[in-house]
């Protein structure tokens, strides 16, 4: 599609819609357009409530996430049935090994609050990094280490983190979530693109002259993507993020 006409197409859909051009943008499919303009429409109160559990670790957040990049039928994409547990066993491992990561308390129910996903987005910055940066490493010794993680939680002090590695545990012996890391790994970039108004998972864009879909993206320890990992013709290639470009 043209330019020009994409971009009036994208504008009739947030007008029927009723959300924002980059919404709209965003949208592949009329039930992930139709989920996207329900979370547009939510009351302060609901905002408030689903900021709450975006705060709440490992659980809740992984949770808030699947609901926030719902599966992209049209690309496959954001997919997978254990993709919300796949996502808190990545925080169970962060809280685990890395504790200092962690918000201070005060400061995430203050951002929760807010009703902004952003402010929870912001106190949870490095953590949501640290749980996409696992998926980078040897996915064989990533399973190790979430069983340690989960192990060491079920007798943690903390009945927060207990209950969590006790309800991860179960999942973790009776469902098989290897497939579903994929789609982890997708949420966590869609996620972490926001604050560098970078590309997500799904978005057509041009590399070299060609066309294809962002299906991930590179990270460093800080700072946007330095790479997207961009279908071309049904082969995947990885591309400089100054190199690519919304189509």
């Amino acid at each position: 599609m043209p330019d020009r006409a994409r971009k009036r197409a994208i504008r009739a859909l947030a007008a029927e819609l009723g959300v924002a051009y980059s919404v709209a943008a965003r949208v592949k499919d009329e039930h992930r357009a139709l989920m996207f303009a329900a979370r547009e429409r939510r009351t302060f109160l609901a905002r408030v409530r689903d900021s709450r559990q975006a705060a709440e670790l490992p659980l809740g957040r992984a949770a808030h996430l699947v609901t926030r990049f719902p599966a992209m039928r049209a690309e496959a994409l954001y997919s997978g049935e254990g993709r919300e547990t796949a996502i808190a066993m990545l925080y169970a491992v962060v809280e685990h090994e890395s504790p200092d990561l962690l918000p201070p308390k005060d400061e995430l129910a203050w951002a929760a609050g807010l009703g902004e996903d952003a402010g929870v987005d912001v106190a949870c910055a490095a953590v949501d990094r640290a749980a996409r940066l696992l998926l980078d490493g040897d996915r064989w010794r990533l399973w190790v280490r979430i069983e340690a993680a989960l192990t060491a939680g079920e007798t943690n002090p903390d009945r927060r983190v207990r209950d969590a590695a006790i309800t991860l545990g179960r999942e973790l012996r009776s469902t098989s979530l290897r497939s579903s890391m994929d789609a982890a790994r997708q949420i966590l970039d869609a996620l972490l693109v926001e604050a560098y108004g970078g590309l997500p998972p799904g978005v057509k864009v041009r590399v070299g002259g060609e066309t294809g879909t962002v299906v991930g993206a590179r990270w460093e320890r800080s700072g946007p993507p330095s790479d997207y990992l961009v279908h071309l013709d049904g082969v995947q290639v990885t591309a400089a993020a100054s190199t690519v470009t919304t189509a």
